[in-house]
């Protein structure tokens, strides 16, 4: 029955497809990757799905589909028919239910194929909403064809190759489509938790796909300054490539990798970054570059190679590692209930609501232009104070020394509970010292 459904859904996205976008005479000369990437992001972004929100039947026929695809391209798949199964409570207390996709491509060496590569891609979007204009009900989808259809479709026809070029493997790798991504990482978190059972230690390394479809604007990879997958990607930037990523320090979007990160795995997130239609019900196919899609593919393709078969990279660069010998200090993401600031568990909310707000650029820096993302660190203690605020990765010492400052005057946030205990908490966040352009006249 479910099968029947997700024909009929792609049925009625390609009726929708049609109806809301002309095909163009350049479409007759696609590639057959091409040709792939506008049948599924046609899919996944259409009408029919709704925008794909965490939870919702649309998310559920998305997760369908990548089953489906990434059966057909031959890989072993893992989650099961209906997907990996888990529940989120919500503020309402209600409980969500979502579902990751996973599936293995198995490496060839007897020493390496027990360790793995994860490569990812957020499945869920922002979903619909309906609002009345002259008391005329009326609904506005997001699409989310970019955000991250695109991601999706990049992820599935990256399985194709590798599948197709398992051989030259030495690793295994997993391929991971994310549930309730939006919903702070939750499908990341599950999976690395709960579900996957070769032990996080096995995880040599992560590649987040987010937003990928526009890569003439700007093509990116992001490490969090992890320098080996720095050096991995100048060596293979270094061979002849259809295009090569700009290796950024200012994260381009928060995703995924931020939960592999925070268990010290190393990560790097490929995107081509922010857009005119983000997260806005223009977020459709006809934005969507597929021939550079195309030349990131290839790319991608020698970059997981080159990351599968080479040397494990370390993980030099996280400040949590400071704190591994306090046993009773747990990570923000592993709490059953993560600490809030004014009633909002998503960390931005305090950047938003209380550092923005009150944070001082020191008038020094502002002359001599001095600009730049600080790390902190800090605690939320047991009765929701924070202490133990320390720079983890510095800009300059008036910068760094502001941020400790106005992290350290926060209101007491309501303390994260595992176990049915209130606990130390630990997080760490970027605050961002960014200098306004001055206008020519």
């Amino acid at each position: 029955m479910r099968r029947l459904l997700t024909c009929l859904l792609c049925l009625a996205a390609a009726l929708t497809a049609a109806a809301q976008f002309r095909p163009s005479y350049r479409s007759l000369s696609d590639s057959e990757t091409v040709t792939a990437f506008r049948e599924q992001v046609g899919f996944l972004a259409s009408a029919a799905l709704e925008g794909r929100k965490a939870g919702s039947e649309g998310e559920q026929e998305a997760a369908a589909y990548v089953t489906d695809v990434l059966g057909a391209y031959g890989l072993d798949i893992l989650s099961g028919a209906d997907g990996d199964l888990f529940g989120l409570k919500q503020e309402s207390g209600d409980t969500l239910t979502s579902r990751n996709v996973v599936a293995c491509i198995p490496g060839y060496d007897k020493t390496l194929r027990e360790h793995y590569i994860v490569i990812g891609a957020r499945l869920d979007n922002l979903g619909s909403v309906r609002y009345s204009v002259d008391g005329e009900s009326r609904e506005r989808i997001y699409y989310g064809a970019n955000g991250n259809a695109s991601g999706l479709s990049m992820l599935l026809e990256l399985s194709r190759m590798l599948s197709a070029g398992s051989v030259l493997l030495k690793r295994s790798v997993i391929v991971a489509a994310f549930g309730a991504s939006l919903e702070s990482g939750a499908g990341a978190w599950y999976f690395l938790n709960r579900s996957f059972g070769g032990g996080q230690a096995a995880i040599d390394a992560m590649i987040d796909l987010d937003m990928v479809g526009t890569g003439s604007g700007g093509f990116y990879a992001y490490t969090s300054s992890n320098p080996d997958l720095n050096r991995l990607l100048e060596q293979v930037n270094a061979t002849l490539q259809p295009v090569k990523p700009e290796l950024v320090s200012l994260e381009p979007v928060a995703s995924d990798h931020r939960i592999f990160y925070d268990r010290e795995i190393p990560s790097v997130l490929f995107t081509t970054g922010m857009y005119p239609e983000y997260n806005t019900e223009r977020d459709t196919p006809s934005i969507l570059e597929y021939d550079e899609m195309e030349r990131e593919l290839e790319y991608l393709y020698n970059f997981t190679l080159a990351l599968a078969n080479g040397p494990k990279p370390d993980f030099r660069e996280d400040s949590a590692a400071a704190r591994a010998d306090n046993a009773d200090v747990v990570s923000f993401y592993d709490c059953d209930v993560r600490p809030s600031f004014f009633r909002s568990r998503d960390p931005s909310s305090f950047l938003e609501r209380w550092v923005y707000v009150y944070l001082r650029y020191p008038q020094s820096a502002v002359d001599e232009g001095v600009q730049g993302r600080v790390l902190v660190d800090f605690v939320i203690d047991e009765k929701g104070k924070v202490t133990d605020v320390k720079v983890a990765k510095g800009v300059d010492p008036r910068l760094d020394a502001e941020a400790v400052r106005v992290v350290s005057a926060s209101p007491d946030w309501k303390p994260g509970v595992l176990r049915g205990k209130k606990v130390k908490t630990a997080l760490s966040l970027y605050i961002e010292f960014r200098l306004e352009k001055k206008k020519k006249r």
